[in-house]
């Protein structure tokens, strides 16, 4: 019987077991120097040289960089419907309000005309998310930014490496948060990474992590218990290292899954916006024109043919009962149809040339089954 194709793989070899095995020797197993060498890395590799602080996870980034930036009661931060619910879960968790915008359907990345559509009194920031790996448009969501006063932050939990005209996603904004759960392109086991533009963040959020202190029992501000071990980031810096080489083979996999699927009556492949470097954390197609039954009977018959997908995301943020209470009657049709439409197949790097096949061969079998 021929093995399923995974919709997604962590790859972890005996270069991670020796890293955990190294720190659980040394007796240091909470937050230390792997965790600082660890931020020095990250920043060195994938931002510039731009502070970076460590986390327990990309929601505590979220939440703990807003908390950092100011943002509180009254405040209103504008973000997309189309994204996992942690976006708009860490505004409300900050007590201030999440406004869904709608996105651009070639991108699934906010649209700044629906953003700039959104901006209330109450505005005080944007939140974009680099959804899938491919970067948002950055000049026009900082354009709209600029006309209205009003701050950017970057939730790049899907993005690691990807850039834009040149510069990397996770510079653009005040803050921007790294996810490192198993599923992302690089992992830590489970972690979160924070790029900030200013010392006066970078300390207030190295404090929120850890109880509000900088020095032991000297407690500055009520904090958090969100500190990453050193357990994680010794994983997490020999995932590092690895990510380049990984991040090719996720391009090379996604280019060769459009030369295959491109011809595919209905089925519209990514896009790439020029000027952007996408990441492909989720090869995601669409369906132009489906239902959300229909694409999900193409789910389900790529599922019975061993390949593995996933559908990210099929209800908006703004529709879950979690977060609809903010704006229920909301209409953001671009958002409605990429629900309806969207499919993620498998680009990991542990693919094979066979697998690809496959999966070309599963998509077209399971759309000319009744798309």
């Amino acid at each position: 019987m021929t093995e399923p194709i995974p919709a997604a793989k962590p790859i972890i070899g005996e270069a991670e077991r020796a890293a955990v095995d190294r720190v659980l020797r040394s007796g240091m197993l909470a937050q230390g120097p792997e965790v600082a060498t660890f931020e020095q890395e990250f920043s060195d590799a994938l931002l510039g040289g731009r502070a970076c602080v460590a986390v327990n996870s990309g929601t505590s980034g979220l939440h703990l960089g807003l908390l950092a930036a100011g943002i509180g009661p009254g405040d209103e931060v504008i973000v997309p419907s189309f994204t996992f619910a942690a976006t708009g879960n860490s505004v409300a968790l900050a007590g201030a309000t999440p406004v869904f915008a709608d996105i651009d359907l070639d991108t699934f990345c906010l649209d700044p005309a629906s953003v700039a559509a959104a901006v209330t009194e109450r505005t005080t920031a944007i939140m974009p998310v680099h959804l899938y790996g491919h970067p948002a448009d950055m000049a026009g969501l900082q354009a709209v930014a600029d006309s209205h006063g009003l701050r950017v932050f970057e939730d790049a939990a899907q993005a690691h490496g990807a850039t834009l005209h040149g510069d990397p996603v996770g510079t653009f904004g005040d803050f921007a948060m790294f996810s490192l759960y198993p599923t992302k392109n690089m992992t830590s086991g489970e972690g979160g990474m924070v790029s900030v533009a200013t010392e006066e963040i970078a300390r207030t959020l190295r404090l929120l992590r850890t109880q509000g202190m900088d020095r032991p029992y000297e407690n500055e501000l009520v904090g958090f218990n969100a500190r990453m071990t050193d357990v994680h980031a010794a994983i997490g810096r020999v995932q590092l290292a690895q990510l380049a080489d990984w991040t090719a083979t996720r391009q090379a996999n996604a280019a060769a899954l459009t030369e295959g699927l491109a011809s595919i009556p209905g089925v519209v492949t990514p896009t790439v916006k020029p000027g952007a470097t996408h990441v492909y954390h989720q090869y995601t197609i669409r369906l132009d024109g489906a239902s959300a039954e229909a694409r999900d009977g193409v789910v389900n018959r790529l599922r019975e043919q061993g390949v593995g997908c996933g559908v990210y995301y099929p209800i908006p943020n703004h529709r879950l009962p979690s977060l609809a209470p903010y704006e229920p009657d909301l209409d953001l049709p671009v958002t409605e149809r990429a629900a309806r439409e969207v499919i993620s197949l498998p680009v990991h790097p542990s693919l094979t040339d066979a697998d690809l096949e496959r999966i070309v061969a599963g998509v077209t079998s399971a759309v000319g089954g009744g798309a």
